[in-house]
């Protein structure tokens, strides 16, 4: 499918489900989600996954009533993979009335957007981007975080990495800010842990030949190699990885990396290997048992880590705008601050910097009923956290 027949699907999906004979209450302003993600670039495969959870969050809530009595409504933009493209794309949909924003990958995306946040008049829920700036110094009083930030999933690691045998280690990281933000916190947990760093390299974001990376990983000293790459380039890097013989020699522990687009596209290369896992569908909580199985229903399969994180996204805004009774954006960011609520997760609570506190999992590519999958592991209590940023100011 194309790309424009991918958005015209998307958007007539949502006109369908806003038609259905439901009836909202008319007094009451509808509910304007602005769907900024990347249907083009190299995030492209998380981007659509992103969008088709937004896309069935909308249905399923109209199709119950709405939220507070209001219709959604859903506008979606390709931010094409690049900060550029995702300012004007979120600028469009802000300008359209459309400024309850949601949707990119990328944390320098996710900087870019909160820049222009008051200009817009507008909010956004990051709903992928990693970067502990986001909700550290670079916060922002209207945007938020609904996935986990870096530091959850570093400080969840280190407890699992004491459970790994391996003593030295590599690094390939993808060539901007969150990737060097991935390298340094596993530099310093490594050090603590008595473990070594021998060798670190940063690949520019749109690599497609990984084989000089590739080789000097190989040769190095190493037992384990940290990847910290997502998207296309992780894609052709754990492939070429594959075909060089890397992963049988070392050990690949992921961050961000066992994603199930990543595992689909790459035939049997990463079976076994360990990493987060930011969402899984046998995640137990009520809410989540509703997802899975409506999910399922109208698509086939489970929902991916990408759609499960950005199903839960969207609903911290619907849940903003009932505890605001409001869809204005300043109205909603303030009603979200401190709200514990439920989530696909379970109870979750939005801390003082906007990050939303949910436990965190760790776990390895496995076959389940003849198909590789990531599959949870172990599940990790939220008290691991450091609490609250000390760099955010708001």
């Amino acid at each position: 499918m194309k790309k424009r027949t991918i958005i015209k699907a998307i958007a007539a999906s949502a006109v369908v489900s806003m038609l259905s004979p439901v009836t909202f209450a008319a007094d009451k302003e509808p509910v304007r989600i602005g769907a900024v993600s990347s249907l083009s670039g190299v995030f492209e495969q998380q981007g659509q996954e992103v969008l088709r959870a937004i896309e069935y969050a909308v249905e399923e809530a109209n199709a119950n009533g709405g939220v507070d009595g209001r219709a959604v409504e859903i506008e979606i933009a390709d931010d094409e993979s690049t900060p550029d493209g995702g300012r004007r794309a979120a600028e469009k949909l802000a300008r359209s009335g459309h400024n309850l924003l949601i949707g990119p990958i990328s944390s320098s995306i996710s900087l870019t957007l909160s820049q222009n946040l008051d200009r817009w008049d507008a909010m956004y829920v990051a709903v992928a981007s990693k970067l502990d700036a986001l909700t550290g110094k670079s916060c922002h009083a209207r945007m938020f975080r609904t996935n986990h930030s870096d530091v959850m999933d570093l400080a969840m690691m280190k407890e699992w990495l004491k459970t790994v045998d391996e003593k030295r280690f590599g690094i390939i990281a993808a060539d901007y800010t969150w990737g060097h933000g991935s390298a340094e916190f596993f530099e310093k947990t490594a050090k603590e842990l008595g473990k070594e760093v021998k060798v670190s390299l940063f690949a520019p974001l749109g690599t497609k030949d990984f084989a000089p990376y590739v080789a000097q990983l190989r040769e190095a000293d190493i037992d384990a190699i940290w990847v910290a790459m997502v998207g296309r380039d992780a894609i052709s890097f754990v492939k070429q990885a594959d075909a060089f013989g890397l992963n049988e020699s070392k050990r690949l522990v992921g961050h961000a990396l066992i994603f199930n687009y990543l595992v689909d596209a790459t035939g049997d290369a990463t079976e076994g290997v360990w990493g987060n896992i930011g969402y899984g569908a046998g995640i137990e909580s009520p809410m989540n048992a509703r997802f899975v199985a409506g999910f399922k229903e109208k698509h086939g399969r489970v929902p991916t880590e990408n759609e499960g994180q950005a199903y839960n996204g969207v609903q911290a805004i619907f849940q903003g705008v009932r505890l605001a009774g409001s869809t204005e954006p300043e109205a909603i960011s303030k009603a979200l601050v401190g709200a514990t609520f439920d989530s696909i997760y379970g109870p979750a609570t939005m801390q003082a910097d906007h990050q939303l506190i949910i436990p965190n999992y760790v776990g390895q590519v496995k076959n389940v009923d003849g198909k590789l999958r990531p599959v949870v592991e172990q599940t990790y209590p939220t008290s691991l956290y450091p609490g609250a940023s000390s760099e955010c100011s708001l």
